[in-house]
């Protein structure tokens, strides 16, 4: 699993929902986790991370947002040298198989729909660093 200090970026236009995915990412033991509005805004805090050489660990990313969707946000992170294996969720009510498909081949590491239960996000988190482990 995951370390409790691992740094994590929560992206979601909706604050309600950025305060949801942060409270159950809290109860499940997480303290260290930033929170962007939109693709734009989470693709300059990743570069920033990088710059100081402190990157995001997870990225836990909404689909439909303004600015720049999550998806094109995900294959910025899979094309950057040193972002391209940092474990991705995209976290939507999107659940199209067309959708899924280009998430998948877009690199995302898991596909969380919405509603999600704390229970929910965890086993995501525990298959994504099940395969993180094994990829390295």
């Amino acid at each position: 699993m995951f370390s409790p200090d691992t740094r994590i970026l929560v992206v979601d236009d909706m604050m309600t929902m950025r305060k949801l995915v942060k409270k159950a990412l809290t109860e499940l033991g997480f303290s260290n986790i930033m929170e962007a509005p939109d693709g734009e805004q989470a693709w300059a805090k990743i570069n920033d991370t990088v710059a100081i050489n402190s990157p995001f660990q997870l990225i836990i990313c909404d689909w439909n947002m303004p600015n720049m969707k999550g998806i094109d946000l995900l294959k910025k992170v899979r094309a950057s040298a040193s972002m391209k294996t940092v474990p991705f969720i995209l976290l939507t009510a999107e659940s199209e198989k067309d959708q899924v498909v280009e998430a998948m081949a877009a690199g995302v590491s898991e596909y969380l729909l919405k509603p999600f239960t704390k229970e929910t996000l965890g086993e995501k988190l525990r298959l994504v660093a099940e395969k993180t482990a094994k990829a390295a």
